[in-house]
């Protein structure tokens, strides 16, 4: 007899629906799967086997052929363990058989018959509602991340029972139904504190200009100035993630496996911060079957990249397209997946090998040219990319003794939504923009005027700093969120200043 289970399979953030036909025939007992499955699926004819057996049903003695379509697209992963297990039982007629066209059906099996969690569930939950599919019966761990989506019934199972149970008694069973009010971002980011900094108001005014913007920042400074517990801090002024928002960064953290113990939604946007020693691939992600990275897993929140200088150049050149595109597209042989990556790259470095070159207290000992090939690792249209550009300084002895003094992220937060705010009235009619670092060139003239001295400011700070297009381009978009924090809507030549005194490297050089 055959039967036909509809499953899916990710592509990329997108999931592609695949059915997965069982035929049980006459032969020699096996089983055969085709339609390029990888290991993962290949086992899970062992597993199945074992499972059914274990879950009190019969498993046929006859020969089986399993079939997922569409045959040309490559299958990855052990969630259609439940869809197989669910095919076989149908084809020896002992489920039901009349509502398996509706649903579509996911999940991992254990031998004893239990449902485990798999990754990938939010898109496929979307590409189940888009295509019309009525119902999703998947792990019960998995429920509430699919029951985002609204207009698709969802059923939890704990076991293969239970499933068996639902298809043959689907009165019996209703599905699982998120509280809106789980739906809704945090209002506030609970981790660490912005007025646990001492002293460094220019480095705080810094990352309260990031926040109001979305732009690039990196701190340069010798070791114990605060430079990573700063970066720390910018979540917490950040504006909450929007519900559109939070179902894409939910998107990619349920491809990469990362919502397993997480829930239904991703609240907090994302702080993601690799070891130097990372690979150009763990950062824009890949593999034969790509996955996301962590420029992506970034996406709508924060790249930090702590001692910048010590990443590979070759690594951190991968960076470039993605700061620039808000994307990052991986080619293969068979297929080509793009993964959005709209992210803040905040990044901390020391001035030199030593540490201390101009420091006040301690005497540099690295010689130019080691300076010169320290520097050389960060290419200039990398430095380009990025905004604000803050030296931070060693603290003096009565700042490192006295309490804290500075405003709390609650406050500068405030600051932060209210220039934010000011940037989407002036964004109607814009609905890729949502801050003022995605301005693109033909909007500079429109929302950056200049007005004389203004202009004769930005032309002699590119002539004695060097500087190139794009980064004039981006002075002028740091420029425009400080006359937002401002509250002014023009830029005037003070704005501008401020804006081109966060070209700390540039001077450098």
């Amino acid at each position: 007899m055959l039967a036909r289970v509809w499953s899916a399979s990710i592509v990329g953030i997108d999931a592609v629906k695949v059915g997965v036909e069982v035929d049980v025939s006459g032969g020699l007992p096996g089983i055969v799967i085709l339609g390029l499955p990888d290991a993962a699926i290949q086992e899970s004819k062992e597993r199945v086997k074992a499972t059914l057996k274990n879950a009190g049903f019969a498993f046929p003695m006859r020969k089986i052929v399993i079939n997922l379509t569409p045959a040309d697209l490559r299958k990855e992963g052990p969630c259609f363990d439940l869809p197989i297990s669910v095919g076989i039982l149908a084809a020896s007629e002992q489920v039901s058989a009349n509502l398996l066209g509706d649903y579509l059906f996911l999940g991992e099996v254990s031998l004893d018959g239990s449902l485990r969690p798999v990754a990938g569930v939010l898109p496929i939950a979307a590409t189940a509602q888009e295509m019309g599919i009525a119902g999703l019966i998947l792990p019960a761990d998995n429920a509430q991340e699919a029951a985002v989506v609204k207009g698709l019934a969802v059923y939890g199972c704990k076991n293969l029972g239970e499933v068996v149970d639902l298809l043959n008694n689907p009165g019996l069973y209703k599905s699982v139904q998120l509280n809106e009010l789980e739906k809704l971002p945090q209002t506030f980011y609970p981790g660490a504190d912005l007025q646990d900094v001492k002293g460094q108001a220019h480095a705080r005014r810094a990352l309260e200009i990031a926040a109001a913007g979305g732009h690039n920042l990196i701190f340069v400074g010798p070791p114990g100035s605060g430079k990573t517990m700063l970066a720390r801090r910018l979540p917490g002024i950040l504006p909450p993630l929007e519900f559109a928002e939070a179902l894409e960064v939910t998107r990619i953290h349920s491809v990469a496996g990362l919502l397993k113990n997480r829930g239904s939604l991703v609240r907090d946007r994302p702080f993601r911060s690799p070891h130097h020693s990372a690979s150009g691939p763990s950062l824009v992600g890949g593999g034969s079957f790509p996955r996301p990275g962590e420029i992506s897993l970034s996406h709508r929140g924060i790249l930090f990249l702590d001692e910048l200088t010590e990443f590979k150049r070759d690594v951190l050149e991968f960076l470039r397209q993605p700061l620039e595109d808000g994307c990052v597209t991986i080619s293969r042989t068979r297929q080509s997946v793009m993964f959005p990556a709209q992210f803040t790259l905040v990044a901390s470095t020391n001035p030199c090998p030593c540490g201390y070159y101009g420091d006040t207290i301690q005497q540099c000992t690295c010689s130019p040219r080691q300076r010169e090939q320290y520097w050389a690792k960060l290419s200039g249209p990398l430095m380009d990319r990025i905004d604000l550009q803050v030296a931070v300084n060693r603290l003096k002895p009565e700042e490192i003794t006295q309490q804290p003094t500075g405003e709390t992220s609650l406050s500068v937060r405030e600051r932060v939504l209210q220039a934010r705010d000011r940037a989407i009235v002036r964004f109607q009619g814009e609905s890729n923009l949502r801050c003022n670092a995605q301005i693109q060139s033909r909007h500079l003239q429109r929302w950056c005027k200049l007005n004389d001295a203004s202009r004769i400011l930005l032309e002699a700070a590119i002539k004695k700093l060097g500087l190139s297009a794009r980064a004039s381009d981006r002075i002028l978009k740091v420029a425009r969120t400080i006359a937002d924090l401002a509250g002014d809507d023009h830029l005037k030549a003070n704005h501008l200043a401020e804006a081109i005194q966060y070209r700390t490297i540039d001077r450098m050089q």
